[in-house]
């Protein structure tokens, strides 16, 4: 992209934000912040790995874990945290039902034994 067509798209997003009304602009400290705790979570997830005494609860708590993860790239990186609950609503719906397919055929192949 050449430098006339990243500032007409620079241009059209804000143009968008303003018109709505919905002009955020989120510090580059918050998203410093926001990637700390993404590294120790990411630390967090390999250290417990390594505790014998964590392995009858492991799953779960990477599932935890990975879930906290999933929610700040999704609130923060994907500012779905600033958009209107309706389209957050949407992408939920769509994790819903991709996790709940997943599951669908996790529980068939179990059952065929394949």
């Amino acid at each position: 992209m050449n430098e006339r067509e990243l500032a007409r798209a620079h241009g059209a997003v804000r143009g968008h934000a303003e018109a709505h009304g919905e002009a955020h602009v989120v510090p580059t400290s918050t998203y410093l912040k926001v990637g700390l705790v993404l590294a120790v979570i990411t630390a967090v997830e390999f250290g417990v790995v390594y505790v014998p005494a964590l392995k009858p609860v492991l799953i779960p708590l990477l599932l935890i874990l990975s879930g906290a993860k999933f929610a700040l790239v999704a609130g923060f990186f994907m500012h779905l945290k600033f958009d209107r609950w309706v389209l957050a609503g949407f992408f939920a719906a769509g994790l819903i039902l991709a996790l709940g397919t997943y599951l669908g055929l996790g529980a068939i192949f179990a059952h065929r034994g394949g």
